[in-house]
């Protein structure tokens, strides 16, 4: 076992085996860390990590030979390692040319990404890629890609057209079936392109790609200057990057590969034949947990995770919600009630500030996700979906804070005060929910709860 400040592998030893679009908190305190421990191995599995957007996490780590630590956050004290398996950094429109090189040579097997809900560029309604989003619209015209999927797009033909080498694309983003919304956004991409061969890739997409679907699970915070403290009091060096989380790591893959991949089992991957139960308990019952209690947390006027697991109602919605969520979930060997109390005692933990306003972005997008199937497959809402939806409602408005990509059209469907229940089924149209705003029962359920929850009261 290595030193505290000494990585399992330093990154000079590797090569870049595997590319990763999304160098946030997240990567690094979860994929990097099962990577580095398979390229433990002595098999020379290293990450060229992309930026799709910010530079300034490419400087810092570029600055530090691509070293950051992992700080895990317990009651009863933190431990803190340095992670090595970043070989490269690199922003992806500056950098272009280098992630065009990785993306289509033959050594590069393995492309993960953490983009967030939104980088998959769905439209609500369809489940497809939106043609309009920001940025598609402009790499299907043909400029060099700004968008990850034309980035990920271009670069496979590419290497279509060049060594024509399979490879695993594997999504970690939080989202039902996601190697399967990756593939489809992907081909639709392609399928959309003025390429003349576009036919042809398309036929190699579906002969040589693998898009294994995946969960991923891991409480961690956005990173703040206490994170960076921790480290350096640790380590006895400033670390610019530093991330610190749960101790609680997950991550289960489909096994569909087709081209060499690291042995992430090493450090206790799960590679099964099926996601579908591991993907649903954790999207229904974990994400969908943390959405209800970062709305009816706002609404309170708490401001973390644990703050709201503290009130007098957050347990209570925490089991609440397994129980309403429980009967849509496959007929599986899972334990429901075991994993709410995991829940339970996870959320509680008074050492991770996981922030409200964190979780309750991007809304709009995550509860198409985390409660729009539970509450089509049982039929409406319960007690807890009912009060969390009209938490989520009451966030919408103009001027309260949270940041969502539909959040003009969103905000607009109270401009004429139309009344709540009207103006709950506005907003669960715009949120993909066009059938649930059909459902009167439903929208006249969640509108009788929001006088309560505007005044701060969460009544479950």
């Amino acid at each position: 076992m290595a030193e505290p400040n000494r990585p399992l592998v330093r990154p000079g030893d590797l090569v870049p085996k595997l590319v990763h679009f999304g160098l946030g908190a997240f990567h690094r305190a979860h994929q990097a860390v099962y990577t580095e421990v398979a390229a433990a191995s002595g098999q020379p599995w290293g990450i060229a990590a992309v930026a799709p957007r910010s530079p300034e996490p490419v400087d810092a780590l570029r600055a530090q030979d691509g070293l950051f630590s992992v700080t895990d956050r317990e009651p009863g004290g933190d431990r803190t390692r340095v992670v090595g398996s970043v070989v490269e950094a690199l922003k992806m429109v500056p950098d272009a040319a280098r992630v065009d090189e990785l993306l289509t040579s033959p050594e590069v097997t393995v492309v993960t990404l953490t983009i967030t809900e939104k980088g998959y560029c769905r439209d609500p309604r369809t489940g497809r890629l939106d043609p309009s989003a920001p940025g598609i619209a402009a790499d299907l015209a043909g400029r060099p890609p700004h968008s990850v999927l034309g980035r990920l797009a271009t670069s496979l033909a590419n290497r279509f057209r060049s060594s024509g080498a399979p490879v695993n694309l594997v999504s970690c983003d939080n989202a039902a079936g996601n190697g399967v919304a990756l593939k489809s956004v992907l081909t639709d991409f392609v399928a959309a392109s003025p390429w003349p061969d576009r036919d042809a890739v398309l036929a190699w997409v579906e002969d040589s790609v693998a898009f294994p679907s995946t969960v991923v699970d891991r409480i961690v915070p956005a990173p703040a200057k206490a994170d960076r403290d921790t480290a350096e009091a640790a380590l006895g060096v400033r670390d610019e990057m530093a991330v610190a989380g749960e101790p609680y790591r997950q991550w289960v893959l489909e096994n569909t590969f087709v081209a060499a991949r690291p042995p992430w089992e090493l450090d206790g991957a799960l590679v099964v034949p099926d996601v579908t139960p591991y993907q649903l308990m954790k999207l229904r019952l974990l994400n969908g947990a943390h959405s209800a209690l970062a709305y009816c947390g706002l609404a309170a006027g708490c401001r973390t995770v644990s703050g709201a697991l503290a009130t007098t109602w957050g347990e209570k919605l925490v089991r609440g919600l397994a129980e309403e969520a429980a009967p849509t979930l496959p007929d599986a060997d899972l334990d429901v009630p075991g994993y709410a109390d995991a829940l339970v005692e996870r959320f509680a933990n008074p050492a991770i500030g996981h922030r409200l306003r964190q979780i309750g972005s991007d809304g709009s997008l995550k509860i198409a996700e985390r409660w729009f199937p539970v509450l089509r497959e049982r039929g409406g809402a319960g007690a807890v979906l009912a009060t969390a939806l009209a938490a989520w409602a009451h966030t919408t408005r103009e001027g309260f804070g949270t940041t969502d990509p539909a959040a003009a059209e969103l905000a607009a469907c109270w401009a004429d005060e139309p009344g709540d229940a009207v103006a709950v089924a506005r907003l669960l149209r715009i949120a993909g929910g066009a059938d649930l705003a059909d459902d009167r029962a439903l929208t006249t359920a969640v509108a009788e709860r929001l006088p309560a929850v505007r005044a701060g009261r969460i009544d479950l």
